[in-house]
């Protein structure tokens, strides 16, 4: 396949994918990485676990701030620069939180990190959708899948070895040298494969963009710590939900908006980011639930846990190009039926797990929910990329992202709190720990239990609703290219008349 960058000289197309997504994956691995390193360092620097939790919540904010502002991004600075900015952005942040000899120090390098992150996450799809031809894409982003899924996965596993035998700032340290080469690697082999149309930006466009996300993001992340009554927890999701709707007006009344929310005039697109979170809903949240369940039912340490999980990860790796290639084939509907119903059968017997459930069992079923899960990813995000035309791809990819991340943050919210509320309202009193100390372990045992039982029907039931919406695709012909501009375009002359 010959491509050619934006001053009409050859690309690379092998190298420049490999650059592509060897860098995507240590930035996404970089954001469980930490995992199963809290309680060490909150030993190291002496802080309490609703400080270390900042380490998560400020990393997420700001990167969910900073994808919608990719799409602006990637208009305006030549690929090659953008991403070597976002790249070295990174790396700087990596440094910083490797040198740290305090917990402020330490959460500057995160948050320095997660404005890399925030960037090269879309920019990896937007060049992977811009540089193949529609019918390559689903084989094209089942590559970036391997990224985009297994990085996630393998996070906690690699973190507990890590800390078990290096200590925390390895977690870092091996990280470096990595991103140094993909810069290096960028140098020669990242080209100007994005078309450029210097866009001013909208500054209010650009501060209700970082208020409403960054505060929705917030709230959500601030439920497991404070609860869904707390004020602060209410008051940040409701300051976001009504700066994002202000936000959302104010694009459809723009000339050139700082991210096209009329993309979800189209309907697969709409569909497909809806079921593309939902399947990141139902992974996220077995991902949050079963290492904890493994831990404290099970007395496994985050290392063996971790590997438990393993196996899942591994097969997303190898199933993403293959699903992608076959998505080529016959379209994102018959794959995402088939992934959801997986990913819902596979999550049912969760619900019933034990104190004495083989932990075998617990890695075969979270197998079979990954291998439903590469059905679904990487295919239905192409399939809705594909319902747009070339230029709104950039705001496509932005708004698929954003969507996702709020999803999650919202799952890992709703996960939590059922997991925690369950749990309170069924153990025992506190009063029988001194009249039969057996019987009370015996009934908080059970409480908790009764606490995963009840998160993993809630991650049944995201799994449920996006196998009956998947029967809603359309069939295996590509959507029509949707000109949003020429909508955007349209509304305007009509309200002008």
């Amino acid at each position: 396949m010959q491509v050619k960058d934006n001053n009409g000289r050859p690309v690379n197309v092998a190298m420049l994918v490999v650059t592509l997504i060897t860098g995507v994956f240590i930035t996404v691995l970089n954001q469980t990485i930490l995992a199963t390193a809290f309680p060490t360092l909150m030993k190291a620097f002496d802080i309490s676990t609703a400080t270390v939790q900042w380490l998560t919540t400020g990393f997420l904010m700001v990167n969910g701030i900073m994808i919608p502002v990719s799409a602006y991004l990637s208009a305006k600075v030549p690929t090659k620069w953008l991403y070597i900015a976002a790249m070295s952005m990174f790396e700087l942040g990596t440094v910083i939180a490797f040198m740290a000899n305090s917990f402020p120090m330490l959460l500057i390098g995160r948050l320095v990190q997660a404005l890399g992150v925030g960037v090269t996450m879309p920019l990896l799809q937007n060049i992977m959708l811009s540089i193949f031809p529609m019918e390559k894409r689903g084989t094209a982003m089942g590559l970036a899948g391997i990224a985009i899924g297994v990085a996630p996965a393998i996070g906690p596993t690699l973190s507990g070895f890590v800390i078990d035998n290096f200590g925390w700032r390895t977690l870092f340290g091996m990280i470096i040298p990595v991103a140094a080469l993909v810069l290096i690697a960028s140098f020669f082999f990242m080209r100007d494969v994005l078309p450029n149309t210097n866009p001013s930006i909208d500054v209010l466009s650009l501060i209700e963009s970082t208020i409403g996300f960054g505060a929705l993001l917030y709230g959500f992340s601030e439920v497991g710590n404070k609860g869904w009554g707390d004020p602060i927890v209410l008051g940040s999701i409701a300051l976001g939900a009504i700066v994002i709707a202000l936000f959302s007006m104010r694009q459809l009344h723009l000339k050139n908006p700082f991210v096209q929310i009329r993309v979800f005039t189209n309907r697969t697109f709409t569909l497909s980011t809806i079921l593309g979170s939902i399947a990141n809903m139902a992974m996220v949240g077995a991902e949050m639930v079963i290492p904890l369940y493994l831990q404290i039912i099970h007395g496994k340490s985050a290392l063996e846990s971790g590997l438990t999980l393993l196996p899942g990860a591994l097969l997303i790796a190898l199933m993403s190009p293959v699903t992608g290639a076959v998505f080529d084939r016959i379209g994102a509907r018959r794959l995402a039926q088939l992934g959801l119903f997986l990913l819902a059968i596979a999550t049912v017997p969760y619900a019933f797990i034990t104190a004495t459930t083989p932990s075998i069992y617990i890695t075969v079923l979270y197998a079979v929910r990954m291998f439903g899960v590469s059905m679904v990813m990487m295919p239905l995000t192409t399939n809705g990329m594909n319902a747009l035309s070339g230029e709104m791809i950039r705001h496509g990819t932005a708004v698929n992202n954003t969507v996702r991340q709020v999803a999650t943050s919202m799952t890992t919210a709703i996960m939590v709190s059922v997991l925690t509320n369950v749990t309170n309202s069924a153990k025992p009193a506190a009063s029988l720990l001194k009249l039969d100390p057996l019987a009370y372990k015996h009934d908080f045992f059970n409480a908790t239990l009764s606490g995963y039982h009840a998160a993993f029907w809630i991650a049944t039931g995201f799994s449920a609703v996006g196998f009956i919406l998947a029967f809603f695709l359309n069939k295996k012909e590509h959507s029509k290219d949707v000109d949003v501009a020429e909508l955007a375009d349209a509304d305007r002359k009509e309200a002008a008349e």
